[in-house]
Protein backbone atom coordinates (compact mmCIF):
# COMPACT_ATOMS: atom_id res chain seq x y z
CA UNK A 1 0.00 0.00 0.00
CA UNK A 2 1.28 3.44 -1.22
CA UNK A 3 1.92 5.78 1.49
CA UNK A 4 2.18 8.94 2.36
CA UNK A 5 5.61 11.23 3.38
CA UNK A 6 6.05 14.65 4.57
CA UNK A 7 9.80 15.35 4.31
CA UNK A 8 12.03 18.58 5.56
CA UNK A 9 15.23 19.01 4.05
CA UNK A 10 13.91 17.36 0.98
CA UNK A 11 16.08 20.06 -1.53
CA UNK A 12 19.39 18.18 0.33
CA UNK A 13 21.64 15.09 -0.72
CA UNK A 14 20.15 13.12 1.35
CA UNK A 15 16.41 14.14 1.06
CA UNK A 16 16.52 14.43 -2.80
CA UNK A 17 17.82 10.92 -2.93
CA UNK A 18 15.11 9.77 -0.36
CA UNK A 19 12.22 11.74 -2.48
CA UNK A 20 13.42 10.09 -5.78
CA UNK A 21 13.15 6.16 -4.31
CA UNK A 22 9.79 7.31 -2.78
CA UNK A 23 8.50 8.50 -6.01
CA UNK A 24 9.87 5.82 -7.94
CA UNK A 25 7.60 2.94 -5.41
CA UNK A 26 4.85 4.95 -6.18
CA UNK A 27 4.71 6.77 -2.79
CA UNK A 28 3.25 10.56 -2.73
CA UNK A 29 5.44 13.38 -0.84
CA UNK A 30 5.30 16.52 0.60
CA UNK A 31 7.64 18.74 1.24
CA UNK A 32 8.31 20.94 3.64
CA UNK A 33 10.33 23.73 3.01
CA UNK A 34 11.43 27.53 4.03
CA UNK A 35 12.49 27.55 0.36
CA UNK A 36 9.15 27.18 -1.55
CA UNK A 37 10.49 27.77 -5.55
CA UNK A 38 13.27 26.11 -4.94
CA UNK A 39 11.45 22.94 -3.97
CA UNK A 40 8.39 24.00 -6.43
CA UNK A 41 11.91 23.65 -9.37
CA UNK A 42 13.34 19.90 -7.91
CA UNK A 43 9.76 18.59 -7.04
CA UNK A 44 6.73 19.17 -9.76
CA UNK A 45 5.68 16.49 -8.87
CA UNK A 46 5.48 16.65 -5.05
CA UNK A 47 1.61 15.96 -3.95
CA UNK A 48 2.44 19.65 -2.21
CA UNK A 49 4.84 21.94 -1.03
CA UNK A 50 3.93 23.53 2.34
CA UNK A 51 5.73 26.59 4.26
CA UNK A 52 7.78 25.53 7.15
CA UNK A 53 9.04 27.92 9.30
CA UNK A 54 9.98 26.58 12.79
CA UNK A 55 11.18 30.10 13.98
CA UNK A 56 7.17 30.71 13.93
CA UNK A 57 4.93 31.42 17.01
CA UNK A 58 2.27 29.80 16.07
CA UNK A 59 1.39 26.45 14.26
CA UNK A 60 0.61 27.21 10.40
CA UNK A 61 -2.80 25.80 9.60
CA UNK A 62 -1.89 23.96 6.74
CA UNK A 63 1.17 22.62 8.26
CA UNK A 64 -1.07 21.03 10.79
CA UNK A 65 -3.91 19.73 8.27
CA UNK A 66 -0.62 17.97 6.27
CA UNK A 67 0.84 16.32 9.26
CA UNK A 68 -2.74 14.85 9.95
CA UNK A 69 -2.92 13.28 6.69
CA UNK A 70 0.35 11.42 6.53
CA UNK A 71 1.86 8.03 7.48
CA UNK A 72 5.02 9.31 7.98
CA UNK A 73 7.59 12.08 8.70
CA UNK A 74 11.02 12.05 7.06
CA UNK A 75 13.08 15.10 9.14
CA UNK A 76 16.15 16.14 7.64
CA UNK A 77 16.39 19.86 7.73
CA UNK A 78 19.78 21.35 9.67
CA UNK A 79 22.39 23.95 8.90
CA UNK A 80 25.56 22.34 6.66
CA UNK A 81 28.09 21.41 9.32
CA UNK A 82 31.01 22.21 6.90
CA UNK A 83 29.87 25.50 5.48
CA UNK A 84 32.19 27.55 7.11
CA UNK A 85 34.29 27.96 10.02
CA UNK A 86 32.56 27.52 13.52
CA UNK A 87 31.66 30.73 14.46
CA UNK A 88 29.77 31.87 17.17
CA UNK A 89 27.16 32.41 14.75
CA UNK A 90 27.36 29.25 12.63
CA UNK A 91 27.54 27.14 15.79
CA UNK A 92 24.57 28.98 17.11
CA UNK A 93 22.47 28.25 13.63
CA UNK A 94 23.80 24.54 13.63
CA UNK A 95 22.57 24.09 16.99
CA UNK A 96 19.01 25.91 16.75
CA UNK A 97 18.50 24.37 13.07
CA UNK A 98 18.29 20.89 14.81
CA UNK A 99 17.28 21.12 17.95
CA UNK A 100 14.39 23.93 17.42
CA UNK A 101 13.19 22.75 13.74
CA UNK A 102 13.00 19.05 15.78
CA UNK A 103 10.99 20.60 18.82
CA UNK A 104 8.46 22.45 16.71
CA UNK A 105 7.79 18.95 14.50
CA UNK A 106 6.93 16.94 17.09
CA UNK A 107 5.20 19.46 19.09
CA UNK A 108 3.22 19.78 16.18
CA UNK A 109 2.79 16.29 15.78
CA UNK A 110 1.42 16.15 19.41
CA UNK A 111 -0.98 19.12 18.80
CA UNK A 112 -3.09 16.98 16.22
CA UNK A 113 -5.23 14.24 17.02
CA UNK A 114 -4.63 11.84 13.67
CA UNK A 115 -0.85 11.85 14.40
CA UNK A 116 2.11 10.20 11.86
CA UNK A 117 2.47 6.39 12.60
CA UNK A 118 6.44 6.89 12.55
CA UNK A 119 8.86 9.84 12.86
CA UNK A 120 12.67 9.27 11.48
CA UNK A 121 15.00 12.35 12.54
CA UNK A 122 17.96 12.51 10.99
CA UNK A 123 21.12 12.46 13.25
CA UNK A 124 24.85 12.34 13.35
CA UNK A 125 27.72 9.63 14.53
CA UNK A 126 29.30 13.13 15.55
CA UNK A 127 27.19 11.72 18.78
CA UNK A 128 30.10 9.17 19.74
CA UNK A 129 32.76 11.92 19.56
CA UNK A 130 36.43 11.04 18.50
CA UNK A 131 37.10 7.56 19.48
CA UNK A 132 39.56 4.99 18.41
CA UNK A 133 37.75 1.98 20.09
CA UNK A 134 34.75 0.32 17.92
CA UNK A 135 31.63 1.59 19.03
CA UNK A 136 28.06 1.35 17.88
CA UNK A 137 24.11 1.79 18.98
CA UNK A 138 24.94 1.19 22.59
CA UNK A 139 28.07 3.34 23.19
CA UNK A 140 28.04 6.09 25.47
CA UNK A 141 28.00 9.60 24.15
CA UNK A 142 31.28 11.51 23.39
CA UNK A 143 32.83 14.56 23.96
CA UNK A 144 32.55 18.15 21.53
CA UNK A 145 30.55 20.23 20.07
CA UNK A 146 28.77 18.15 17.92
CA UNK A 147 28.43 15.34 20.20
CA UNK A 148 26.45 17.97 22.62
CA UNK A 149 24.37 19.29 19.33
CA UNK A 150 23.67 15.13 18.33
CA UNK A 151 22.49 14.42 22.29
CA UNK A 152 19.93 17.33 22.28
CA UNK A 153 19.20 17.11 18.50
CA UNK A 154 17.81 13.37 19.52
CA UNK A 155 15.88 14.34 22.68
CA UNK A 156 14.52 16.81 20.85
CA UNK A 157 11.91 13.93 19.32
CA UNK A 158 11.84 12.05 22.82
CA UNK A 159 8.52 13.13 23.51
CA UNK A 160 6.93 11.82 20.55
CA UNK A 161 6.95 8.29 22.04
CA UNK A 162 4.57 9.71 24.82
CA UNK A 163 2.00 9.85 22.37
CA UNK A 164 2.44 6.44 20.33
CA UNK A 165 4.48 7.44 17.44
CA UNK A 166 7.35 5.48 16.41
CA UNK A 167 10.54 7.34 16.84
CA UNK A 168 13.76 6.48 14.71
CA UNK A 169 17.22 8.45 14.76
CA UNK A 170 19.18 7.81 12.33
CA UNK A 171 23.43 8.58 12.97
CA UNK A 172 24.70 9.46 9.81
CA UNK A 173 28.69 8.90 8.82
CA UNK A 174 30.48 10.53 5.86
CA UNK A 175 27.95 10.52 3.00
CA UNK A 176 29.41 9.57 -0.08
CA UNK A 177 28.11 10.76 -3.57
CA UNK A 178 29.44 12.43 -6.63
CA UNK A 179 26.86 15.32 -6.48
CA UNK A 180 27.61 16.39 -3.37
CA UNK A 181 29.03 16.21 0.31
CA UNK A 182 32.48 15.35 1.24
CA UNK A 183 33.48 13.19 -1.79
CA UNK A 184 33.62 15.93 -4.53
CA UNK A 185 35.76 18.31 -2.39
CA UNK A 186 38.16 15.11 -1.96
CA UNK A 187 38.51 14.50 -5.47
CA UNK A 188 39.69 17.78 -6.25
CA UNK A 189 43.12 17.33 -5.23
CA UNK A 190 43.62 13.61 -6.58
CA UNK A 191 42.65 15.23 -9.97
CA UNK A 192 45.66 17.87 -9.84
CA UNK A 193 47.77 14.70 -8.46
CA UNK A 194 48.57 16.05 -4.97
CA UNK A 195 45.48 14.20 -3.32
CA UNK A 196 46.76 12.16 -0.10
CA UNK A 197 44.85 11.46 3.49
CA UNK A 198 43.94 14.68 5.84
CA UNK A 199 45.98 14.58 9.31
CA UNK A 200 47.80 11.82 10.78
CA UNK A 201 45.49 9.34 8.21
CA UNK A 202 45.15 7.08 11.34
CA UNK A 203 41.81 8.33 12.29
CA UNK A 204 38.47 6.16 11.44
CA UNK A 205 36.27 7.33 8.67
CA UNK A 206 32.45 5.99 9.27
CA UNK A 207 30.97 6.34 5.67
CA UNK A 208 27.97 5.50 4.00
CA UNK A 209 26.54 5.08 0.17
CA UNK A 210 24.15 7.80 -0.77
CA UNK A 211 21.94 4.48 -2.14
CA UNK A 212 22.51 2.84 1.23
CA UNK A 213 21.82 5.78 3.38
CA UNK A 214 18.53 6.86 1.51
CA UNK A 215 16.99 2.69 1.22
CA UNK A 216 18.19 2.87 4.89
CA UNK A 217 15.48 5.19 5.57
CA UNK A 218 12.90 3.46 3.77
CA UNK A 219 13.63 0.47 5.88
CA UNK A 220 12.85 2.31 8.83
CA UNK A 221 9.57 3.65 6.81
CA UNK A 222 8.27 0.37 6.35
CA UNK A 223 9.63 -1.69 9.40
CA UNK A 224 7.51 -1.21 12.52
CA UNK A 225 10.18 -3.55 14.46
CA UNK A 226 13.03 -0.41 13.79
CA UNK A 227 13.14 1.90 16.48
CA UNK A 228 15.10 4.27 18.27
CA UNK A 229 18.95 4.80 17.29
CA UNK A 230 20.45 3.76 13.97
CA UNK A 231 23.67 4.17 12.60
CA UNK A 232 23.63 5.11 8.89
CA UNK A 233 26.67 3.89 8.10
CA UNK A 234 28.56 1.26 6.03
CA UNK A 235 29.94 -2.08 7.72
CA UNK A 236 33.47 -1.39 6.94
CA UNK A 237 34.65 1.53 8.03
CA UNK A 238 38.12 2.70 7.06
CA UNK A 239 41.30 4.91 8.07
CA UNK A 240 41.79 7.90 6.12
CA UNK A 241 45.08 6.51 5.18
CA UNK A 242 43.27 3.70 3.51
CA UNK A 243 40.30 6.09 1.92
CA UNK A 244 42.76 8.41 0.19
CA UNK A 245 44.75 5.15 -0.79
CA UNK A 246 41.13 3.37 -2.18
CA UNK A 247 40.14 7.02 -3.93
CA UNK A 248 43.45 7.54 -5.69
CA UNK A 249 43.35 3.62 -6.81
CA UNK A 250 39.92 4.60 -8.65
CA UNK A 251 40.81 7.86 -10.06
CA UNK A 252 44.31 6.11 -10.63
CA UNK A 253 46.62 8.94 -9.41
CA UNK A 254 48.75 8.99 -6.52
CA UNK A 255 47.90 9.73 -2.67
CA UNK A 256 50.97 10.65 -0.82
CA UNK A 257 50.37 13.94 -0.25
CA UNK A 258 49.87 14.75 3.29
CA UNK A 259 47.57 17.58 4.68
CA UNK A 260 49.02 17.92 8.07
CA UNK A 261 47.05 19.04 11.02
CA UNK A 262 47.94 22.34 11.99
CA UNK A 263 47.16 23.34 8.34
CA UNK A 264 43.48 22.21 8.85
CA UNK A 265 43.48 23.82 11.75
CA UNK A 266 44.16 26.55 10.08
CA UNK A 267 41.79 26.34 7.55
CA UNK A 268 38.93 24.95 9.42
CA UNK A 269 39.57 26.37 13.18
CA UNK A 270 37.15 24.27 15.94
CA UNK A 271 35.35 22.73 12.85
CA UNK A 272 38.95 20.52 12.00
CA UNK A 273 38.02 18.24 14.58
CA UNK A 274 35.73 16.63 12.22
CA UNK A 275 37.95 15.73 10.12
CA UNK A 276 41.15 15.25 11.94
CA UNK A 277 39.48 12.91 14.85
CA UNK A 278 37.28 10.26 13.76
CA UNK A 279 35.36 7.61 14.81
CA UNK A 280 35.25 3.60 13.74
CA UNK A 281 30.94 2.83 13.79
CA UNK A 282 29.37 -0.35 13.15
CA UNK A 283 25.81 -0.42 11.72
CA UNK A 284 24.72 -2.93 14.84
CA UNK A 285 21.21 -2.44 14.46
CA UNK A 286 20.73 -2.32 10.78
CA UNK A 287 22.62 -6.05 10.60
CA UNK A 288 20.93 -7.29 13.00
CA UNK A 289 17.16 -6.26 11.82
CA UNK A 290 18.05 -7.73 8.32
CA UNK A 291 19.04 -4.78 5.89
CA UNK A 292 21.20 -5.61 3.33
CA UNK A 293 23.93 -2.63 1.88
CA UNK A 294 24.34 -3.07 -1.38
CA UNK A 295 27.98 -1.22 -1.00
CA UNK A 296 29.76 -3.09 1.68
CA UNK A 297 33.03 -1.90 1.35
CA UNK A 298 34.65 1.15 0.09
CA UNK A 299 36.21 0.37 -3.50
CA UNK A 300 32.46 -1.03 -4.38
CA UNK A 301 31.17 2.30 -3.53
CA UNK A 302 33.63 4.57 -5.19
CA UNK A 303 33.74 2.85 -8.33
CA UNK A 304 30.06 3.27 -8.98
CA UNK A 305 30.19 6.55 -7.95
CA UNK A 306 33.31 7.60 -10.20
CA UNK A 307 31.90 5.72 -13.05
Amino acid sequence: MNKKIAITGATGLIGKKICELLQQRGDSIIILSRLIEKAKDIFPLAEKIVRFDYNANVFDKDLLETLSSCDAVIHLAGENIMARRWTPEHKRKIFESRINSTRYLVNAINKISNKPEVFICASAVGFYGNSETEVNENSPKGKGFLADVTEQWEKSSFDLEKANVRRVNIRTGMVLDKDGGALPKFLTPFKFFIGGPLGSGKQWLSWIHISDLANLFLFALDNKNVSGIMNGVSPNPVTMKEFAATLGNAMKRPSFFKVPEFVLKIILGEASETVIGGVKVIPQKALSLGFKFEYENLKTALYDLLK
